[in-house]
C-alpha cells in the first residue's frame, strides 16, 4: 500500500524558481519516455509531437483574488478568495489573528465593505458590495503561490497568465500553460497539431501537501469545470486519426478524465474532486505536459500515476542533478503514457 511518504523528496531551495525566465519559451523540457530521459527544450515540442496529435488546454484566467484589509475591531487580516458564487458572493480564506464571526464586516484594500456571511467548511462565504468579480478585479492583488517570496509585480500580472487564458476564476495559474507563446502555438499548428480548451478554475488547494498518511483517507478539494462540445468532438477526430490527446497540465488531465467518469468523454460542466493516484485508469489522456511538482502533493501523486512512480522518482533525481527550475515559474516534463513522443 502507498503512503504519503512515497511521495515525497527533497528539493534544495535555490531550484525553487522565483521569477519567469526572460521568455516564456526559454524552459527546458525534460522527456520522459517509457523510462528514458532526454534533455530537451519547449521550443522542440512541435518536433516532439505527432502530427494528427490535440493539444488541450486550459483557459482559465486568474483572478487577483489576494485582498488585505482589517476587521471592525482593527486586526489585520487577508483574504484569499476560493471561488465566486455569482453575483456578489464568494467562497474565501481567511487568515487573522482570530477568526471572524457571522454578520461582521470587513474593510478590503481600503475600499470594499464586506459582509461575513458565516462559514462553509474551511471557507468563509462573503458578500461584497456589488458585483464580486469586477470588485476583486479593480481592487485585488494577483495571488501568487505561497513559496514565490516576492510581491506581485507587474512582470508577474503578465506572466503569471498564459497567452490563452479567457474565462475568469482561478486563483493560481494552470502552469505548464506559462511556457506557451504566440510562435509557439503558430509552430504547433505548422505542425498539423491542433488545439482545443477546457476550462477548470484552479483552487488553493492545489497548493496544499496532503496531511494524512493513508491516501485513502484524503478528500481532494473541489474545482469547477467546463468542457465544450467542441472539444468533444476534438478529441473523438484526432481519436480517428490515430493522433493522441496530449493535455497541457495536470488541471486539463482532471478536466478530461472527470468528464469521461462515464466511460465516454461528455461535454458540460460540473465539479470535479478527482484524485488520481497509481492504479487510475486513465481514458482520455496520452500524453502530458507538466512542471515539476511540490513533495507530498496529490499533483505528484497524479503524474506517479500517469508515468509510474519508479520512473517519476527517477525523473526528479535526474531533474534535481540536472538543475532544473522547479514548480510555477520553472523548467517543464514531457511525459508519453502508452505511446512514444
Amino acid at each position: 500500500m502507498l503512503t504519503l511518504d512515497d511521495f515525497d523528496y527533497h528539493l534544495p531551495p535555490e531550484l525553487i524558481a522565483q521569477a519567469p525566465l526572460a521568455e516564456r519559451t526559454a524552459s527546458r523540457l525534460l522527456v520522459l519516455n517509457r523510462g528514458q530521459l532526454v534533455d530537451k527544450a519547449i521550443t522542440d515540442l512541435p518536433a516532439l509531437l505527432q502530427p494528427g496529435d490535440l493539444l488541450v488546454m486550459n483557459d482559465t484566467r486568474v483572478l487577483h483574488a489576494r485582498l488585505l484589509g482589517l476587521k471592525a475591531s482593527g486586526g489585520q487580516i487577508e483574504v484569499l478568495v476560493e471561488r465566486p458564487l455569482g453575483g456578489s458572493e464568494v467562497l474565501a480564506q481567511i487568515r487573522a489573528s482570530k477568526s471572524p464571526k457571522p454578520g461582521s464586516r470587513l474593510l478590503l484594500e481600503d475600499a470594499l465593505d464586506v459582509e461575513v456571511l458565516g462559514r462553509e467548511g474551511e471557507f468563509y462565504r462573503l458578500r461584497f458590495p456589488g458585483e464580486a468579480i469586477a470588485l476583486i478585479e479593480r481592487h485585488g492583488r494577483l495571488p501568487l503561490p505561497p513559496y514565490i517570496e516576492h510581491p506581485a509585480s507587474a512582470a508577474d500580472e503578465e506572466r503569471y497568465q498564459t497567452v490563452f487564458a479567457r474565462e475568469k476564476g482561478s486563483v493560481a495559474a494552470p502552469t505548464a500553460g506559462l511556457h506557451f507563446d504566440p510562435p509557439l502555438l503558430a509552430a504547433l499548428t505548422a505542425h498539423s497539431i491542433a488545439t482545443a480548451q477546457v476550462t477548470l478554475h484552479v483552487g488553493a488547494g492545489t497548493f496544499q501537501p496532503v496531511r494524512v498518511h493513508n491516501l485513502a483517507e484524503h478528500r481532494m478539494h473541489r474545482e469547477r469545470y467546463y468542457v465544450p462540445q467542441a472539444t468533444v468532438d476534438a478529441v473523438a477526430a484526432c481519436r480517428s486519426r490515430g493522433g493522441r490527446v496530449v493535455a497541457v497540465g495536470t488541471t486539463t488531465l482532471r478536466t478530461l478524465e472527470t468528464a469521461a467518469h462515464s466511460g465516454e468523454l461528455a461535454a458540460g460542466s460540473g465539479e470535479s474532486d478527482l484524485f488520481v493516484t497509481p492504479g487510475f485508469e486513465f481514458r482520455i489522456v496520452d500524453v502530458l505536459l507538466t512542471n515539476f511538482h511540490l513533495p507530498k502533493s496529490t499533483l505528484l501523486m497524479l503524474v506517479s500515476a500517469f508515468a509510474g512512480l519508479d520512473d517519476i522518482r527517477a525523473a526528479y533525481r535526474h531533474a534535481i542533478a540536472h538543475r532544473y527550475r522547479f514548480f510555477s515559474y520553472g523548467d517543464a516534463m514531457l511525459i508519453a503514457r502508452n505511446h512514444a513522443v
